[in-house]
C-alpha cells in the first residue's frame, strides 16, 4: 500500500514534496523546490494542507514556514515569525498589506 505524499504544482507538473505522514498539523516546514526555492508547506489540524512562497516580502528572510497558523474571517492565514504580517495560506495575499502578496500553490495528496 502506498502512503500518501503532499505535491505542490509547478509550472506543468505535480512535484512531491513529502510523505503526508511527516507533517505535524499546526506547524511548517520549508522545502526546496526544484529552482532553488523555498516552499512553506502546511497542515491545518483539520488536515488541509497549504503551500505558499517561504520568503517573507517585508524583509527578505526565508521564515514563513516557522510562523504560526491562524485564521481572520474565515481565512487561514499564516503570520510571519518576524514582522507578524499576515498571509493567507489559500491566495498569498498580505493580510495586513494588500498591495504585496507571496505565490501560493496549488496542493494535493496522493499515492
Amino acid at each position: 500500500m502506498m502512503t500518501p505524499t503532499l505535491q505542490l504544482h509547478l509550472d506543468d507538473t505535480w512535484f512531491q514534496v513529502c510523505e503526508l505522514s511527516r507533517l505535524t498539523p499546526g506547524r511548517g516546514v520549508a522545502a526546496l523546490l526544484p529552482d532553488g526555492r523555498q516552499a512553506a508547506v502546511f497542515v491545518d489540524r483539520s488536515g488541509r494542507a497549504y503551500a505558499i512562497d517561504n520568503r517573507d516580502p517585508f524583509t527578505g528572510a526565508q521564515v514563513l514556514s516557522r510562523g504560526l497558523l491562524g485564521t481572520a474571517g474565515g481565512r487561514p492565514f499564516v503570520a510571519s515569525p518576524l514582522l507578524k504580517q499576515r498571509f493567507d495560506l489559500e491566495t498569498g495575499r498580505c493580510l495586513d498589506d494588500e498591495a504585496v502578496t507571496v505565490r501560493a500553490y496549488p496542493v494535493r495528496t496522493g499515492a
